[in-house]
C-alpha cells in the first residue's frame, strides 16, 4: 500500500481552510494546516487557498512568506495547487476598484472583474477543459462551484519563458459568465483552480484525486 501524500494547506489567514483540509483527508491525502515554511517546503504538495480581496491576500501571503514558498517550490519542480484568489495571486497583477496590486507573477496576465450582468458569479457551473489535462481526467461535463466576482478573463503566453524553467506550456481550462473567464490551469508543477473543488462535491474529489495522484 502506498504512503499518502503529504500535502500543506497554507495557513495564512485568508482562505476555506478547514474545508479544504477536510476534503483532502477524505481522498487520502496526509494534511497538515500551518504557515511554517519549511513544512510547506518539505510537502509533497502545497495547497494556497484564498478568499476575499487580492490585495488582502497577497499581504496575507508575504507576511508568512508564502510568497517565497510558493517561488522556491516551483522552482525546485514541487508542485503547488491554488484555489479560488490562491489560483488569482499566480498571475501578474489584481485590479480591484482601481487599485492594481503585484500578484506572484507566476503567469502573465490581470486578474479583474467579471463584466456579466449579476456579479458575484455564484454556483454551479461546467468548464471546458483542453486536450491532455490531469486535473479533470474523467470529469468531462461534470459542473463546478464557483463564487467570485474577478478573474483572469485572458491567458496572456508568454514567449519567453527560459528552456531551463520546470513549467511546460500552459493547459488553460475556460467558464464563462458574461464571457470566457479562466477556470484552471495546469503549468507543470503549478495547478490551479478559480472553483472550490472542496465545495464541488464528487467532481470536485474526483478532481482532489487527479492532483494527489500527479504527486507521486
Amino acid at each position: 500500500m502506498s504512503t499518502p501524500a503529504r500535502v500543506v494547506v497554507l495557513d495564512y489567514g485568508f482562505g476555506n481552510v478547514r474545508s479544504a483540509v477536510r476534503a483532502l483527508e477524505r481522498v487520502g491525502a496526509d494534511v497538515t494546516l500551518t504557515a511554517d515554511k519549511q513544512a510547506a517546503l518539505d510537502a509533497d504538495g502545497l495547497v494556497v487557498p484564498g478568499v476575499g480581496a487580492f490585495a488582502a491576500v497577497m499581504s496575507g501571503l508575504r507576511a508568512v512568506g508564502g510568497d517565497q514558498v510558493v517561488d522556491r517550490r516551483l522552482a525546485g519542480g514541487r508542485p503547488v495547487l491554488g484555489i479560488c484568489v490562491g489560483m488569482q495571486v499566480m498571475f501578474a497583477e489584481g485590479v480591484e476598484h482601481g487599485d492594481r496590486t503585484d500578484g506572484l507573477g507566476e503567469w502573465p496576465g490581470v486578474v479583474d472583474r467579471l463584466e456579466a450582468p449579476v456579479v458575484p458569479h455564484m454556483g454551479w457551473a461546467t468548464v471546458t477543459p483542453p486536450q491532455g489535462t490531469v486535473l479533470f481526467d474523467g470529469l468531462a461535463d461534470e459542473r463546478f462551484y464557483f463564487v467570485h466576482s474577478y478573474a483572469a478573463r485572458s491567458f496572456p503566453l508568454s514567449d519567453d519563458v527560459p528552456s531551463e524553467s520546470p513549467l511546460t506550456a500552459p493547459l488553460v481550462t475556460w467558464s464563462d459568465h458574461g464571457g470566457p473567464f479562466v477556470a484552471a490551469v495546469e503549468n507543470g508543477p503549478l495547478s490551479a483552480t478559480q472553483f472550490h473543488p472542496e465545495k464541488s462535491g464528487d467532481a470536485g474529489a474526483q478532481l482532489l484525486t487527479n492532483w494527489l495522484t500527479s504527486l507521486h
